[in-house]
């Protein structure tokens, strides 16, 4: 199962008290926001205990059609990257994570390799 912005919001309501839905809503979704404007700036994104997200340029090189053979030339392109930190590392090989977790992970992992965010330069932004 995929944990979705829904079950994040969810998740973010049930453990604060204090929080109406609205406002779990709107602390996702400026979370969120902030990550996407970040990255798509060309800046890297560092959230502690968590990992680096990397903004990476590629060139154009050649490829190849792999239904009719054709060669062509791919287009030059940005790419995000993720390397989790120690921490994140450590809890995922110590301990073995419920379904709802491992979808969590495969998600945000499959996010990262769909391709990158169109932006110019290479600064960092730093969550913690």
């Amino acid at each position: 199962m995929t944990l979705t912005k829904a079950d994040l919001v969810q998740k973010v309501y049930k453990s604060h008290d204090n929080l109406t839905k609205a406002e779990a809503t709107d602390a996702v979704e400026a979370l969120l926001s902030t990550m996407k404007n970040c990255l798509a700036s060309g800046e890297d994104l560092l959230v502690s205990g968590f990992g680096k997200f990397n903004v990476k340029d590629k060139n154009a090189r050649r490829g190849r059609n792999p239904q009719s053979g054709e060669e062509l030339i791919l287009e030059p392109r940005r790419v995000i990257t993720f390397k989790p930190s120690g921490i994140l590392r450590t809890k995922i090989n110590d301990y073995c994570p419920s379904q709802e977790q491992r979808s969590f992970l495969n998600h945000y992992f499959f996010f990262l390799s769909a391709g990158g965010f169109p932006g110019r330069g290479k600064t960092s932004c730093f969550i913690s």
